[in-house]
């Protein structure tokens, strides 16, 4: 058993164990393969477990950008016949080291529930459930009509700058334990705008005089997709905006060939779940939300 820092020779073997324990998070070859080609950077740790060449378990750290305490969180996944042999917490270790570097203060991760009694052992604790949903592009209902003077337009088609803007308000007032306060347009661009992740070709924005009122914004590739951020400007909120424009974008994934949507929602996020609901997402797993200090 070898537990090490993952490599692109990883890559097969941890799609397949993320495709097997938990498909719904979409995690592409695409989008791991340049993860793991790109310069190590702490707070963006991979690691993966090894067992007579065989991928068993993973892991992997992230920052929450604009956050403040820096907030990080992590995924640890092992496979089942390979659980009670320490697996887990030896990556969990790695992780926490990774976020303590980079300067974290805190790690959240979202866990099957029958973890959380082993994690308490590490310091976590609950805070709130997340569910997780998915949907079959093609499945959608047809789009609503419009507002007057409202107008779809695909995310890549509008300037970077007014998706910032609209991203700075949503992320301040979205759900969620993290404080968020601001994130430099610099490190926003390259991150979310120009990340080869993001596929603001299948993303959706509103536009009200030129501005944008609602989006919502999904990373993947063009066989299954993450609704990374769905949102509404405040004073246009309650006129089914967030509906609209997520309802164009699984039209635009459909007609892209896209074989699987996936979202999340907090458990008191009432109005985006109804949403969903409505659009025919199906449930498909809930989490327990996990934070310690570290």
């Amino acid at each position: 058993m070898e537990i090490r820092a993952a490599e692109t020779g990883d890559v097969e073997g941890a799609i397949a164990l993320h495709d097997a324990l938990a498909p719904y998070l979409v995690v592409t070859r695409t989008a791991l393969t340049r993860r793991l080609q790109a310069p190590p950077e702490l707070g963006l740790g991979t690691f993966a477990a090894v067992d007579a060449g065989e991928v068993v378990g993973w892991a992997s750290t992230a920052l929450i950008a604009g956050s403040d305490p820096l907030d990080g969180q992590l995924r640890v996944l092992v496979r089942p016949d390979h659980r009670g042999r320490g697996i887990g917490a030896k990556l969990l270790e790695a992780t926490h080291e990774d976020l303590r570097a980079a300067g974290a203060t805190t790690a959240r991760v979202f866990a099957d529930p029958s973890t959380v009694e082993w994690a308490a052992r590490w310091g976590y604790r609950q805070t709130r459930q997340v569910h997780y949903a998915g949907i079959y592009p093609p499945k959608a209902p047809d789009v609503p009509g419009a507002p007057t003077g409202v107008e779809l337009v695909a995310l890549d088609q509008v300037d970077p700058r007014k998706l910032y803007e609209a991203d700075e308000v949503a992320q301040r007032t979205k759900p969620g334990d993290a404080k968020i306060t601001t994130r430099p347009y610099d490190d926003w661009l390259e991150g979310i705008w120009n990340s080869p992740s993001m596929v603001l070709d299948l993303s959706t924005a509103a536009l009200y005089d030129g501005e944008i009122i609602a989006f919502t914004l999904g990373n993947g590739d063009h066989t299954k997709i993450w609704s990374q951020m769905t949102a509404t400007m405040p004073e246009y909120r309650g006129r089914g905006l967030a509906k609209l424009v997520k309802c164009a974008a699984l039209h635009r994934a459909a007609e892209a060939g896209v074989r699987g949507a996936y979202t999340a929602n907090y458990d008191g996020n009432a109005p985006m779940i109804a949403v969903n609901e409505w659009l025919g997402y199906d449930r498909v797993a809930t989490h327990a939300v996990l934070i310690c200090p570290l």
